[in-house]
């Protein structure tokens, strides 16, 4: 099994107080500082007299320094794209410099970075609709379209919440407490292996957000439909493109009475900007599933290790054993169609 170090490294630990003291070191920005949640890194929304706003990241301390870096450049490499696509831009230090290597009070090593924080509703707090899960797969796809083309030495590096890569989580499905739960995340696995992983390597591949989740995308708060931003950008990495719409399908099958009609409306909404060919169509379902298993078997394996941060952690297993077991109660070929009701035959 693979382990992130970053899962098992303790995030910084500052205040707000000692936020707005980097912000003044290395920014000269006079900054009120608001904790924000995360999982690896350390947050802050920092805002100025002014009314502007930032978010202070504080790398997790085990985040190699390439990945970071790999971070940035897509943000930047966006930003010199006429897309239309709002996400976080880098802001340059004192030094111009968008990476800034500090030492924490505890003697450990970590980076300082400075974003623009982008207005809008968490799209996990507003109205879900059809044609917003339209608009989300729209603009899911123009994203991808921007990153064609796009390289770094570390964008192909090992990353656990890689739907290419779920076999590599196998050894802690022991870790599951409930005997059903294993035997569930067990039967999927096996299928993942023998028949998805081989598949994997022919499918189209490029950087991908990877993270499309509903605290990742921003909307409108008066009308919703309407995608505002894109951010967190911490698990870019180079995969299967369809990797990207079905991460961001899975997270659409939430608290719905019909929750594959509600991921097959976003899977549309991408292919109708960027085609899926039959291969990708094919293995759709899959690669969904391999997210559902990717998410019980980290959460539960990091809350069992960090009670202090398990709300957090949490916050979407439910979603994803409900995924699981609802897929399970399906046969493999009419959950299928149920996800692609919407797509037209794609391109061999």
């Amino acid at each position: 099994m693979l382990l992130d170090p970053t899962l098992t490294t303790q995030p910084p630990q500052l205040t707000p107080q000692d936020a707005q003291v980097l912000a003044r070191r290395f920014y000269g920005r006079d900054l009120m500082a608001l904790d924000l949640s995360g999982e690896r890194d350390r947050n802050f929304k920092m805002v100025g007299q002014d009314g502007s706003q930032y978010l202070l990241k504080v790398s997790n301390p085990a985040e190699a320094r390439d990945i970071v870096n790999l971070q940035t450049c897509v943000l930047n490499y966006l930003a010199g794209k006429a897309s239309g696509l709002s996400v976080p831009r880098p802001v340059a230090a004192l030094d111009g410099s968008y990476e800034v290597p500090i030492t924490l009070d505890d003697g450990r090593a970590s980076i300082l970075r400075m974003l623009t924080f982008l207005p809008g509703m968490p799209l996990g707090q507003s109205t879900r609709t059809t044609a917003q899960r339209r608009a989300l797969g729209q603009t899911l796809a123009r994203l991808d379209q921007a990153l064609e083309g796009f390289t770094h030495p570390a964008a192909q590096h090992d990353l656990l919440w890689n739907v290419a890569a779920a076999h590599r989580l196998t050894d802690m499905i022991d870790s599951i407490a409930a005997p059903s739960g294993r035997r569930l995340v067990q039967h999927f696995m096996a299928r993942y292996q023998a028949e998805t992983l081989p598949q994997l390597q022919s499918l189209r591949g490029q950087v991908i957000h990877n993270d499309y989740n509903l605290g990742n995308v921003l909307v409108n708060p008066v009308q919703t439909d309407q995608i505002a931003a894109i951010i967190d950008f911490g698990d870019v990495i180079h995969a299967p493109l369809v990797g990207e719409i079905a991460t961001a399908a899975a997270y659409q099958m939430a608290d719905e009475a019909d929750p594959l009609l509600s991921a097959a409306e976003i899977i549309a909404g991408f292919h109708e900007v960027l085609p899926l060919n039959k291969a990708e169509q094919a293995i759709m379902l899959d690669l969904i599933t391999a997210r559902f298993m990717i998410t019980v078997l980290i959460t539960e394996w990091r809350a069992a290790r960090y009670p202090e941060n398990r709300e957090y952690i949490m916050r979407n297993n439910g979603l994803a054993w409900a995924g699981l077991d609802h897929i399970a109660g399906l046969s493999r070929d009419e959950a299928s169609c149920q996800l692609l009701q919407f797509c037209l035959s794609g391109d061999e």
